[in-house]
């Protein structure tokens, strides 16, 4: 054990457990206090430190506990001032959900991941937490008629596998065929049923919620995924965004969208399966899609900002 850990330990163990101040820990340790702050934050970043907010009953905000009401989801809601810009409201948001997914995962876990603008801020926000036997796996697919998608899908999957020391299931299909059969003869593929297999035994799962018309634009609308006549298709059959690249209304309805058939991620159907769902949303002009996404029964836990849960609640009673 090097002299650097050892100083780690001694430093939070004194600080969390004995209650100790950072002045008196300096003290102890021959170290200056800013060279104990970083000792501390080094372990909570580490993974050495982890901390969980015991509150069974979800926030004891008033906007939470509507939402948790409505939808019978677990809200997590975080605190954004007012005059915050997008990128800062996102960076909060994905500042929560990193540190619960990093409470949330266990040894031998199949952890789902749906690929996103959102998905990749929370990259950022992990803790180091190594598991034994976890396998991360691709939830939908990423190519388009331009690109393969893996470069980007690639780094957001790694960058969950490196801080649980886990293994990853790539799904190198389309986000969308360009036909249904096309897809009924894959998914009869011994390679492509491994993937299938391996979703259907998920434990936990992770996904934003995309929007057709939102504020920060969802990678899925933006990169070349939708073409010009299936996004007017889309938007004149009241689509209002997507969980896992599958479409949904504002009413949570989706089987019927003909673009579903050529879509490739999981059905709210099949993420009902999943003992764990977290849905992580940080932006108020996508409220009607996560009005859809929760009245489809996609998620079992909801991390969003304070506009953003306005923005839903204003959209309900509207």
């Amino acid at each position: 054990m090097n002299d650097r850990y050892e100083d780690m330990y001694q430093a939070a163990s004194r600080y969390y457990v004995q209650d100790e101040t950072m002045e008196s820990i300096a003290r102890a340790l021959k170290l200056s206090r800013s060279s104990v702050s970083r000792l501390l934050k080094e372990a909570r970043e580490s993974g050495m430190v982890r901390i969980s907010l015991a509150d069974h009953h979800g926030s004891a905000s008033p906007m939470a506990t509507a939402l948790s009401q409505i939808f019978g989801v677990r809200v997590h809601m975080v605190s954004v001032r007012e005059n915050a810009n997008e990128a800062a409201r996102f960076e909060q948001v994905a500042r929560l959900a990193g540190r619960m997914l990093t409470e949330m995962v266990d040894d031998h876990q199949l952890i789902g991941l749906a690929w996103g603008v959102t998905l990749s801020h929370i990259t950022g926000h992990l803790g180091r937490r190594p598991l034994v036997d976890a396998t991360v796996v691709q939830m939908n697919g990423g190519a388009n008629q331009s690109n393969s998608g893996i470069p980007y899908i690639g780094e957001i999957l790694q960058s969950f596998a490196d801080a649980f020391d886990a293994s990853v299931v790539l799904f190198p299909v389309p986000a969308f065929f360009d036909y249904a059969a096309t897809k009924e003869a894959m998914w009869r593929e011994r390679s492509v049923r491994n993937v299938l297999d391996a979703r259907a035994r998920l434990d936990l799962a992770v996904f934003g919620v995309g929007c057709l018309q939102g504020r920060v634009p969802s990678h899925v609308y933006s990169a070349g995924y939708i073409t010009e006549s299936d996004m007017a298709d889309l938007l004149g059959d009241g689509v209002v965004g997507d969980v896992c690249t599958v479409l949904l209304r504002e009413d949570g309805s989706y089987a019927d969208i003909a673009l579903n058939a050529r879509a490739t991620g999981l059905t709210p159907q099949e993420l009902k399966r999943i003992p764990r769902r977290l849905c992580v949303v940080a932006d108020p002009s996508r409220a009607a899609a996560v009005i859809g996404a929760l009245r489809a029964g996609t998620a079992t836990d909801l991390i969003l900002d304070e506009g953003t849960a306005r923005a839903v609640l204003d959209r309900l009673h509207a």
